[in-house]
């Protein structure tokens, strides 16, 4: 999603990431689920796209930028993938004051395009931890590649895809 920039010719233009909406209901029985806030490295936790690479040097896509840090968009639409297709009784963030039964944790480890591949590389591990023991029930990496663009609509679409596909197979995997 393009939202438009406001002001001269030098703003960056924004870009929004979408949750997935026609993937099926997935099963799983109940339970209420708290999402927290993903961790990313500094790099990753900004607004700004990033492009990596061969060297692994990072670097940010110039005139492009998302409409909040990557971290608050990833835990909102992860909420509301869990929301469009899951049959968890309720999904919210920590602090919203519903009783969870599990909460889910995840690490943002690359959310970039890679130049070298010419690919969005997104790559997240999840923690589905037993509120009341906190306990991990179950631990896993989820990673998506799409073939990128090099401008700023074309690198963003990328991304919102492969997050996409990231975002589904988390919800099905937390069920």
């Amino acid at each position: 999603m393009l939202l438009a920039g406001c002001g001269g010719g030098s703003a960056p233009t924004t870009y929004d990431l979408s949750a997935p909406r026609d993937f099926g209901r997935i099963g799983g029985g109940g339970g209420v689920l708290i999402v927290a806030q993903p961790t990313a490295v500094q790099a990753l936790d900004s607004d700004r796209l990033i492009v990596k690479d061969s060297s692994g040097a990072l670097s940010f896509l110039g005139g492009a930028q998302w409409a909040d840090r990557v971290p608050n968009l990833v835990q909102t639409r992860l909420i509301q993938t869990f929301e469009n297709g899951s049959r968890i009784a309720a999904v919210g963030r920590p602090g919203e004051r519903i009783v969870p039964d599990f909460q889910l944790n995840t690490d943002i480890r690359a959310f970039n395009i890679d130049a070298a591949s010419g690919q969005a590389v997104v790559e997240i591990t999840a923690k589905l931890i037993g509120d009341r023991t906190g306990k991990v029930q179950r631990a896993r990496l989820f990673s998506a590649r799409v073939p990128a663009g090099a401008e700023g609509a074309g690198a963003a679409q990328a991304l919102d895809q492969a997050l996409s596909q990231v975002l589904i197979q988390i919800a099905r995997w937390a069920r």
